[in-house]
C-alpha cells in the first residue's frame, strides 16, 4: 500500500491543481494578515472559508482522481495485490497531498507573521487539524461514491449533492426543525444532529476552542452546557475521528466485494 500511496501522492503533487490549491491558501493567508495583523481574527475568518471550501475540494479531487486513474487501477487489479490495498493507497495519497497543500499554504504566511510568538498558535493548530479531518472525511466519502457508481456523471452528481446537503441544506433543515418543535426539549436532538454532520461539528469544535460558542447560537450553547469547553473538544475530535474511520472501513469492504 505504501508504494501505491507514494505514487498517488507524487502524482497529485505534480498536478497543477495541487499548486492552484496551495497558492490559493497562500494568497488567502497573506491577504488576511496584510489587511488585519491580528492573528486571532484571521483564524476566525479562515474558519468560515475552511469549513465550506475544504470539504468541497476534497470531494471534487477524490471523485476526479478515482475516475481519471481508472485505467491504472484496472492494471493494478490484474497484479497479485489486495484490492483494499490499492484503493486505500490511492485514497491516502489524495487526502495526504491535499492536507499538505492546506498546511503549507496557510502555515507559511502565519509563520512569517509571527505565529510562534502569538497566543493564537493553538487556535491555528486546531484550525489546521479540523481542515485535515474534513479533507480525509470528504475524500473518503468521494471515493465511496465513485466506487459505487461506474457512471462518471452520476458519481460527480452524487458527490456534489452530498457536499451541498451537508454544507447548506442540512443547516436549513436543522433550523427548521428547531422552529417547528420549539415547544419540546431539543437539547439531546441538537447534540445528535450536530454530530451527524462533520461540517457543523467542525464549526462547533473551533468555536468551543475560541470560547465564542455563543456565535453558534443554540447548538453552541448546548454543547458548552453538556460537555464544557475541554470535554466538548475531546468529544468533537473523537466523533470526527469516527467520521473518518467509518468511510475508510466501508471503502475497504466495498473494494473487496465489488465485481470489477
Amino acid at each position: 500500500m505504501l508504494k501505491i500511496l507514494k505514487y498517488s501522492f507524487y502524482d497529485l503533487m505534480r498536478s497543477r491543481w495541487s499548486y492552484v490549491y496551495f497558492l490559493f491558501y497562500l494568497a488567502l493567508g497573506f491577504v488576511l494578515l496584510f489587511l488585519n495583523n491580528d492573528l486571532s481574527k484571521a483564524v476566525i475568518t479562515l474558519m468560515n472559508v475552511i469549513i465550506v471550501l475544504v470539504p468541497l475540494i476534497g470531494t471534487i479531487f477524490g471523485v476526479m482522481y478515482f475516475y481519471n486513474s481508472k485505467e491504472f487501477t484496472e492494471l493494478l487489479l490484474a497484479q497479485p495485490l489486495r484490492r483494499s490495498t490499492i484503493f486505500l493507497g490511492q485514497y491516502f495519497g489524495v487526502a495526504g497531498s491535499l492536507t499538505l497543500s492546506l498546511f503549507l499554504g496557510l502555515g507559511i504566511p502565519f509563520v512569517l507573521y509571527g505565529l510562534f510568538r502569538s497566543e493564537a498558535i493553538f487556535n491555528f493548530a486546531l484550525l489546521l487539524i479540523t481542515g485535515a479531518f474534513l479533507t480525509f472525511i470528504f475524500t473518503a466519502l468521494a471515493f465511496n461514491i465513485a466506487l459505487s457508481n461506474e457512471n462518471r456523471i452520476k458519481g460527480f452528481g452524487y458527490a456534489v449533492l452530498l457536499w451541498l446537503f451537508l454544507a447548506v441544506i442540512y443547516d436549513g433543515l436543522f433550523l427548521l426543525s428547531l422552529i417547528v418543535f420549539e415547544e419540546y426539549p431539543l437539547d439531546t436532538f441538537s447534540l445528535v444532529a450536530t454530530m451527524c454532520n462533520p461540517i457543523d461539528l467542525s464549526r462547533t469544535l473551533i468555536l468551543l476552542k475560541l470560547d465564542i460558542s455563543a456565535l453558534l447560537g443554540y447548538t453552541g450553547a448546548v454543547f458548552k452546557k453538556f460537555f464544557g469547553t475541554d470535554f466538548g473538544l475531546l468529544v468533537s475530535l473523537l466523533v470526527l475521528l469516527l467520521w473518518t474511520l467509518l468511510p475508510i472501513w466501508r471503502l475497504a469492504v466495498k473494494s473487496r466485494r465489488k465485481d470489477f
